[in-house]
């Protein structure tokens, strides 16, 4: 799939939401959107699902799409079941094709026991796990999930994420906002930051397979301390590109303080990332040596 030129505004007179952006996406990949509220996260991700048509340039060689929006119409006359049924026929599903992988996504996503349930009487949560399934359903070539993970719980988080890393190891293409920073950590091949109408593309830790995420090559270890960290955020650490080692700080008695021991080079791309992450506190930052716990 190719961006060229791909720009965004609502109106003739309106600020451009986003402008030109020009990327070759390749198969395979996993693409995070990064950037404060009001940068046109989802009005790209919407242009790059093709359900916004694009102010300027164009987007060629979309391959099959799901798409989960940022808010999903909860308040529909169908059943769930009914719903997901209908939208796996416009995916191309046919005859019990159809059935098998409704029936598989909500047992996965674990709304079964919901299934014949009018999409109007369910919880935003429940609601948000037909919205995933009917992405799912035609397992397709590119994934577009806006905040799809908000409002589930646990097991269906847990689902998603091993639905992503099925479609990119499939060769297909995953593209996502999350407002947890630490969601997939590790795993990104590419990082898109959004500010100003403008894209900034950078490598993501899943591209460091060929130059190991770990290396301390460039020279010098930085130590970072962090406080805040849920036991969700504690557990991504150690996948975080430049982080050689995670421990918890001596003697203190604070929940989610650790220590992090980080190369040089990758320690000012880590701080930006961490200080993203939500409820989370930056403590210190100074040079690692002998003198100083690792």
């Amino acid at each position: 799939m190719r961006l060229d030129g791909v720009g965004k505004r609502y109106g003739l007179r309106e600020p451009w939401i986003v402008r030109d952006v020009a990327a070759d996406v390749a198969a395979g990949q996993l693409i995070r959107l990064e950037g404060p509220n009001g940068t046109g996260k989802s009005t790209l991700l919407r242009v790059i699902a093709g359900i916004t048509t694009p102010s300027a340039g164009r987007v060629t060689g979309r391959p099959h799409t799901g798409y989960v929006p940022e808010r999903f119409p909860g308040g529909l006359a169908f059943s769930a079941r009914d719903y997901l049924m209908h939208l796996g026929r416009i995916h191309g599903l046919r005859g019990p094709a159809v059935t098998v992988a409704v029936d598989e996504w909500l047992d996965r996503l674990g709304a079964t026991d919901y299934a014949g349930s009018p999409l109007r009487t369910l919880s935003k949560g429940m609601c948000q796990k037909v919205a995933i399934a009917q992405a799912l359903l035609s397992k397709p070539d590119l994934l577009v999930l806006d905040e799809a993970w908000t409002g589930l719980d646990q097991a269906a988080r847990g689902a998603l994420d091993a639905a992503v890393g099925e479609r990119v190891a499939a060769g297909g293409t995953v593209m996502f906002v999350d407002h947890h920073q630490a969601r997939l950590a590790g795993q990104v091949s590419q990082r898109w930051v959004l500010g100003k109408g403008r894209v900034r593309m950078l490598a993501g830790a899943g591209q460091a397979s060929a130059s190991p995420a770990h290396s301390t090559s460039a020279g010098g270890l930085v130590l970072i301390e962090l406080a805040g960290l849920d036991p969700e955020s504690a557990a991504q650490l150690t996948g975080l590109a430049g982080v050689v080692e995670v421990r918890a700080v001596p003697g203190a008695a604070r929940a989610g303080a650790r220590l992090l021991l980080v190369s040089e080079a990758a320690s000012d791309g880590l701080l930006h990332q961490l200080l993203g992450w939500d409820g989370v506190h930056v403590v210190g930052v100074g040079p690692a040596s002998p003198g100083r716990p690792a």
